[in-house]
């Protein structure tokens, strides 16, 4: 802001008055004539043009004054008097104080003329106020050599350290460098004893830590060893003294200390949480070795040492128990909830024990390194409390109740990767309980596996669902789900899980069996019930049943071999065989029914051309008719109409199966082989049929017939994938040989009558 017109002074000042400026702070003043005879002291805040507050000073007088106690800011003091009103105004400095009081004498015209106080007089107000105020006037007149420096000390550092502990900061026991400093030169001024400051020091420190203070066990090794070294006479410079009241304090406070650094190991988890401070378990276990020394070059026993360790982990674990219970509140739980609550309490009891435990070995094992045999002795105690809420909860669960079986995989999953628990105690315990539950379950998904496939396939419609039906998909759900069950039990001992793993896979290769052995019996009855005539179509069901037999297989890999790593004895290797077998068998007879039933089609055409085989009587007749109705109408040729119906009867069944067949390798042979047994059979029932007639000349509709036939089988199989070794096989070359001499020899003797019917490209021709 610019600077009011007739200013005389303005600067910054500290000001507190009854009417004006009711509150002590630095603000800033500007005196300003407001007239001829008129002044004011008027205050601004920081930008603003117009005054906050401001006191005409008509009236006052103004003079130098003391310092006021109780108002904080200014180092130079003087005021502004009236009748009624004093104002008390402070600035940093005297040269800036003398400047305001001489502008404002100007200002009030006062006759009085102030004087500023000289140094002497500063100084001595100065230490009188203070020797008043801090009490130090009996002290500062006291002989120094009729005082017991001793006692004086031990309050000295009780105060000091007591002022230390209520820092806003944790200092963990110890003094700062300044108070370091008093204390050492209070001592070597007035000749305190080392021993005694150190036992007075200990006992001060032992007390805030049996008051929960956290001290810093460090500190607290350095000073008993301090004086440890003065009681037992063997310090390493050889000088020591000891008084009998320092000897007896030493024993007392090392009872205390003792006690006290028992309790901490006891209550570890709650006076070193989360290690922290980090190191000082640690180092409390270190100073508890020291205390137990006898003297300070006999090292304490390593049996007495883990003596004392152990028993505090005994008292710690049931300490540790007794507040997670607490914590989950499960007493009145136990005692009146239902089953099921029980157990989800237990189960929320297991996961908080779990975590617990493995706190303590992130954060405190380091420290109990030496002692990792009574690290497991405390988690098998705290174990062992738990088992009691365990035991107590599973015995009310209602008889065939398989809700217990994630608390087995959770305590389970915990114990296992854990090398000092892993088959102990508790551990034994958990799995001589659940191993009659294990056993009971299996049996009863056993025996209702068993119903399900029995009354499954006796209801089954064998519609395609997914890989194969309805019953099929649901049992191999039921024995996959079962055997990832058992599975994720992770069960820890190695005869037992594999006696569940080998039980299982037996269990396996029964269902299967007994699921291929139903479904080629329901094949077996379809297949009587189809018709042998061209209109035959493979139903959906059949293929079905073909692709159970598939993903039977298929499943048999997973659901029946055991782990590589497991011995194989000959009984297990044979009856896997066997069941391979089974399914391999089923395959091959499904594959020759079917086929037979193709051939018998085939046949039933290869009937319908024998009746104008050469010589017959109804050969004669048919060509005589239907030579002398060619003269007059165009005669439909019989030969093709039976070629083109069976053509259409062989590419609908193949575009059926390939349809129908699963999308896997395993599919692809077996229906590969399903096309090459059809294709090859086909051709040799050709082949038988001209070898029957191999003194005869064909008909010329036979011969057409045939040759339609043989090739568009030929180029159909050749679509489904057959090789063309199987498709050029030597039946096919005799078939193909003796049509084409009979292809020649119709041409040679009626000319043209084939009407481009021929076997020649027969692998190139289209349509």
């Amino acid at each position: 802001m610019d600077k009011p017109p007739n200013t005389k002074h303005c600067g910054y000042l500290y000001a507190l008055g009854q009417k004006v400026w009711k509150r002590w702070k630095r603000r800033y003043f500007v005196l300003v004539q407001v007239s001829q005879y008129t002044f004011a002291m008027c205050s601004y805040r920081e930008k603003k043009s117009e005054p906050q507050e401001l006191m005409q000073l008509e009236g006052y007088t103004v003079d130098y004054t003391d310092p006021q106690p109780g108002l904080t800011g200014g180092r130079a003091f003087f005021n502004a008097v009236k009748e009624g009103d004093t104002v008390v105004f402070a600035s940093d400095d005297d040269q800036d104080r003398n400047i305001w009081v001489q502008a404002m004498c100007r200002a009030t015209g006062q006759s009085y003329k102030p004087v500023a106080p000289t140094l002497a007089q500063k100084h001595n107000f100065k230490d009188s106020e203070r020797t008043q105020k801090l009490g130090m006037d009996e002290f500062i007149a006291a002989d120094p050599c009729k005082c017991m420096h001793t006692a004086l000390f031990q309050v000295l550092q009780k105060q000091t350290l007591q002022h230390r502990m209520n820092d806003s900061f944790s200092c963990l026991g110890w003094f700062s460098p300044g108070q370091v400093f008093v204390l050492d030169e209070y001592c070597a001024r007035y000749g305190v004893r080392g021993c005694h400051r150190h036992l007075c020091y200990l006992k001060e420190l032992t007390e805030y830590a049996e008051n929960s203070a956290v001290i810093d066990p460090t500190l607290l090794h350095y000073s008993f060893a301090f004086c440890a070294s003065h009681v037992h006479g063997n310090r390493p410079d050889g000088i020591g003294t000891v008084t009998t009241e320092e000897k007896e304090q030493f024993e007392d406070i090392k009872s205390r200390l003792l006690s006290l650094l028992e309790n901490q190991i006891v209550h570890f988890r709650y006076c070193f949480p989360f290690g922290r401070p980090e190191g000082a378990l640690k180092a409390t276990l270190s100073l508890l070795e020291r205390v137990l020394m006898k003297d300070i070059s006999t090292p304490v026993l390593p049996d007495d040492m883990k003596k004392v360790i152990r028993k505090c982990l005994e008292k710690a674990a049931l300490i540790n128990y007794s507040r997670l219970t607490e914590y989950a509140k499960i007493e009145d739980t136990m005692n009146q909830a239902a089953p099921a609550k029980k157990l989800e309490d237990v189960m929320r009891l297991g996961e908080l024990c779990i975590e617990v435990l493995q706190q303590n070995e992130e954060h405190h094992s380091e420290a109990f390194a030496w002692w990792p045999e009574i690290m497991a002795e405390h988690a098998e105690i705290f174990w062992s409390l738990y088992a009691v809420d365990m035991d107590a909860s599973l015995e009310a669960q209602p008889q065939d109740s398989w809700d217990s079986f994630p608390l087995f995989q959770l305590l389970n999953n915990y114990l296992r990767n854990d090398t000092l628990l892993c088959n102990g105690k508790f551990h034994k315990h958990l799995q001589d309980y659940f191993i009659p539950l294990v056993i009971r379950y299996i049996d009863l998904m056993e025996s209702s596996i068993a119903q399900s496939i029995h009354r499954g396939f006796e209801q089954e419609t064998w519609q395609p669902v997914n890989n194969g039906s309805t019953t099929s998909e649901d049992l191999f759900w039921k024995l996959d789900a079962l055997q990832m069950f058992v599975c994720d039990l992770h069960w820890p001992e190695p005869e037992f899980a594999q006696h569940l793993e080998q039980r299982l896979k037996l269990m396996a290769s029964d269902m299967v069996e007994a699921s291929v052995k139903r479904t080629r019996i329901a094949f077996d009855a379809k297949m009587q019930k189809a018709n042998k005539s061209t209109d035959y179509r493979i139903s959906p069901s059949v293929c079905t049943m073909f692709n159970v037999l598939m993903d039977a297989k298929k499943q048999c890999t997973k659901l029946c071999v055991l782990d590589a790593g497991q011995e194989f004895g000959k009984q297990w290797q044979q009856y896997h065989s066997k069941t391979d077998d089974l399914i391999e068998e089923a395959f091959k007879e499904m594959i020759s029914l079917l086929v037979s039933k193709f051939v018998a089609v085939l046949e039933g055409v290869l009937a319908k051309l024998s009746r104008y085989d050469e010589g017959t009587l109804f050969s004669s007749i048919l060509s005589f008719t239907v030579k002398a109705a060619a003269k007059y109408v165009d005669v439909p040729n019989p030969g093709m109409d039976l070629a083109d119906t069976y053509i259409t009867f062989v590419r609908q069944n193949q575009d059926i199966l390939r349809d129908k067949k699963r999308m896997d390798d395993l599919s692809s042979v077996m229906y590969l082989r399903l096309f090459e047994q059809w294709y090859t059979s086909s051709m040799k029932a050709i082949c038988v049929w001209l070898t029957d007639r191999l003194d005869l000349q064909l008909h010329m509709y036979q011969l057409k017939t045939l040759i339609r036939i043989v090739k568009k089988s030929y180029r159909d199989f050749r679509l489904q994938s057959v090789l063309e070794g199987t498709l050029n096989n030597k039946t096919y070359e005799t078939v193909y040989n003796r049509l084409t001499v009979e292809e020649a020899t119709v041409s040679v003797t009626n000319g043209s009558d084939l009407q481009g019917i021929s076997m020649r490209d027969s692998d190139e021709e289209e349509g």
